[in-house]
């Protein structure tokens, strides 16, 4: 099985969630000494086979590699755990177009280019392919515009792409976490592209990478279709079916409370 963004965060704890349940993995993320640090940990741990693959998501090739330098390794894939990604914090109005086009190459197009180059192997074995979205992906977040999109734009993929292998026992889940404590707000783009170096919320209230990981593997494991994970993101999905207005302002007042916040 593969991981994207498996250097730290979700990606990181659903490799140790897969390995400790008995799957040889793969890790991909472009720190490859990271990667290598964590291999030896999972395998000295768990007694699993691991390969850590340096993988920058955005560019196709890199991502072709990694599913042939898998199937040269093990003769298969059977699982691939779309995860890598990237946020962003600025408002539309001020930013650089650069951050919409970062967010996209390695959210929308990562999770492309990786399902597209495992797609035959996954269709030969019955597998499992997951894109890690967000709640993001079903409700539209102030300062998040290009987040929002790349998400909204992964669900759609997911969702068709399930529907054209109704019948080919393939099975297609996106998993929706809520706010999860990682790095991804402290590496979240600017206005300007750079990273803003410091999260605007209170990370300590939010559930842990090792909890949504083990969702995301009983969700594998049960073949699910959608996970989404909190309280908070199961209301938002449904406010946002029958009350759109109504979740706009309190997604409004929500957000003009975090740190710096960029809407009053």
């Amino acid at each position: 099985m593969i991981i994207t963004g498996a250097s730290s965060g979700i990606g990181e704890a659903c490799a140790f969630e897969f390995a400790k349940r008995g799957a040889n993995v793969v890790l991909a993320a472009r720190q490859y000494v990271k990667l290598c640090e964590l291999t030896q940990q999972i395998s000295d741990r768990y007694k699993v086979k691991c390969l850590a693959v340096q993988t920058d998501v955005s560019v196709e090739e890199d991502c072709k590699q990694l599913i042939q330098q898998t199937i040269s390794t093990f003769g298969q894939v059977d699982i691939l755990i779309n995860n890598a990604g990237i946020s962003m914090r600025a408002l539309f109005k001020g930013l650089d177009l650069e951050v919409l086009k970062k967010v996209m190459d390695i959210n929308f197009w990562g999770t492309v280019y990786c399902t597209k180059y495992a797609l035959d192997e996954l269709l030969n074995r019955g597998g499992s392919v997951v894109g890690v979205s967000s709640i993001a992906g079903f409700k539209g977040l102030p300062g998040r515009t290009g987040y929002s999109a790349s998400k909204f734009a992964i669900n759609g993929f997911f969702e068709s792409l399930r529907t054209e292998n109704l019948k080919n026992n393939l099975h297609v889940m996106v998993a929706c976490p809520g706010f999860t404590a990682s790095n991804i707000r402290n590496v979240a783009l600017n206005n300007s592209a750079q990273p803003q170096g410091e999260s605007s919320m209170d990370e300590g209230k939010m559930m842990s990478s090792e909890e949504v990981a083990k969702r995301i593997v009983d969700g594998v494991v049960k073949r699910k279709r959608l996970l989404v994970m909190t309280g908070q993101g199961k209301l938002t999905v449904t406010l946002q079916k029958f009350m759109p207005a109504f979740l706009d302002k309190l997604v409004y007042n929500h957000f003009k409370k975090e740190k710096d916040a960029l809407i009053r």
